[in-house]
This record gives C-alpha cells, sequence and structure tokens, in this order.
C-alpha cells in the first residue's frame, strides 16, 4: 500500500485543493443516500476525516444526525473546518462498542496499515448492520480518474493500492459483506486549465510516490491539456459499501 504522513506541507496542500465545492456534490450525496437512510440522533463517523470537508458536509445535509470525526495526523486535525475532530486512527477508533450507527471513509484505505486489523475494529464500533461507505480509488480502476491521463506513470502507484477485492477479503473476515460498489462522477475542476493552476503535488499521494521527471512530464501533459481542451474535468471514484 501507498502510504504518506501527511505533515504539515502536505496537510497544507491537501486543505487547499483537495476539496469539492459544496455545489459540486450532489452525486455523492445522492450515492451516500441510497444505502444510508438518515435518522435523528444517528452517529456518522467520518474515519480520517482529514482537515474535515465530508464531515461539515455531512453536517449540513443531516443536522439532526451526530456527525463524528476522528483523524490520526495533527497537521490535519489543525486545518479542520469540522469540529471537534478526535484523534484515532482505523486501528483505534476512540469510541465504545456498538455506538455508532455509519461510518465513512474517504480516500482513506491506502494509508491503512493492516485492513483486517481495521475491519475488526470498525465492526466492534458499528452497531449490528451499520453500513461502511468507502469511497476511493481502488486498483486497476484508473480509466475514469483524470489524474491518470496526464500522469501515467503514476498508474504503478494505484496499483498498489487496495484492490475492491482486497478490501472486501478483509472486511469479511470480520464478517462484513458487500452490499453495493458503484462508480460516482464527480466535478474535479472546471476545465484543465483550472485543474493546472491547482495541482499540488504534495496532496496526491500517487504524485508523490514518481519520480521527479515523470512528474515533470505530466505536468507539460496537463499544460498542453489547458492550452488545447475546454470543459469540466469530470472524475469517478468508486463508493464500496459493506454491511
Amino acid at each position: 500500500m501507498a502510504l504518506i504522513a501527511y505533515d504539515g506541507p502536505d496537510a497544507a496542500a491537501f486543505a487547499a485543493t483537495r476539496h469539492l465545492a459544496d455545489d459540486d456534490l450532489a452525486t455523492w450525496r445522492a450515492a451516500v443516500g441510497r444505502y444510508l437512510t438518515v435518522r435523528p440522533g444517528m452517529r456518522l463517523l467520518d474515519l480520517g476525516c482529514g482537515t474535515g470537508s465530508w464531515a461539515r458536509a455531512f453536517s449540513s445535509w443531516w443536522p439532526a444526525a451526530d456527525v463524528l470525526a476522528v483523524e490520526p495526523s495533527e497537521a490535519m486535525r489543525s486545518r479542520t473546518i469540522h469540529a471537534p475532530v478526535l484523534s484515532g486512527s482505523a486501528e483505534e477508533i476512540p469510541f465504545p462498542d456498538a455506538s455508532l450507527d455509519a461510518v465513512w471513509l474517504s480516500t482513506v484505505i491506502h494509508h491503512i496499515a493492516d485492513l483486517g486489523v481495521a475491519a475488526r475494529e470498525i465492526r466492534r464500533v458499528l452497531k449490528p448492520g451499520g453500513p461502511v461507505l468507502i469511497r476511493s480509488a481502488f486498483a486497476g480502476r484508473h480509466e475514469a480518474i483524470s489524474l491518470f491521463r496526464w500522469f501515467p506513470e503514476a498508474v504503478a502507484v494505484l496499483d498498489r493500492y487496495p484492490s475492491i477485492d482486497e478490501v472486501s477479503a478483509a472486511f469479511g473476515t470480520a464478517g462484513f459483506r458487500v452490499a453495493g460498489c458503484e462508480p460516482v462522477p464527480q466535478l474535479t475542476a472546471p476545465s484543465p486549465a483550472a485543474a493546472a493552476a491547482e495541482l499540488r503535488r504534495e496532496a496526491h499521494t500517487p504524485l508523490k510516490l514518481i519520480s521527479d521527471a515523470a512528474y515533470e512530464a505530466g505536468v507539460a501533459r496537463l499544460r498542453e491539456a489547458a492550452r488545447t481542451e475546454t470543459g469540466p474535468v469530470v472524475d469517478a471514484l468508486d463508493l464500496l459499501v459493506l454491511r
């Protein structure tokens, strides 16, 4: 798996460039709603919340729910736009047994060192039947993500991420079964020119783990796209749901 620490520079780059605009979240709200019926008082955990953009979105969408957030990186917690955010990790979740109704992980799964341990810990804190909703890029599924068109060398990094089958198998050891899996389109940038202007290498694990030469070649491809292409950059990440 590809792991980076998200120290100060990484966290700053993430906070500056990796948030979807509020108006561009409708497809994700609809996708989550297909698997999660939100009730007043429901406790929803954003696990590995980063700077809290998804926790903030959930609080806006479902104000009657209790949206909780956990993040291992102090640098990320210090930049949060949601409060409070507790220190913790997928392997050590700071909540009692059977105390949560749902767990959300967004672009986190490739940072977890032991998926089996994490699956058992998530099983511990979830109430019976509660869903695990995993938003991620997965190994072998790069075609719908424009970053890999501009930086093809980064596909090899993505292929070190867990695959959907590997995540499903790891969570299966804790009694979870796949309830659904679907690609969800999202507006990543209004144009290639905007994508080029906003690009920060430190914010993207695959770009940090390719060579400098490969990165510079990708930047050149993106700048050429910015010069010759118009229209929005629409990508698709997968939503894997387990119960």
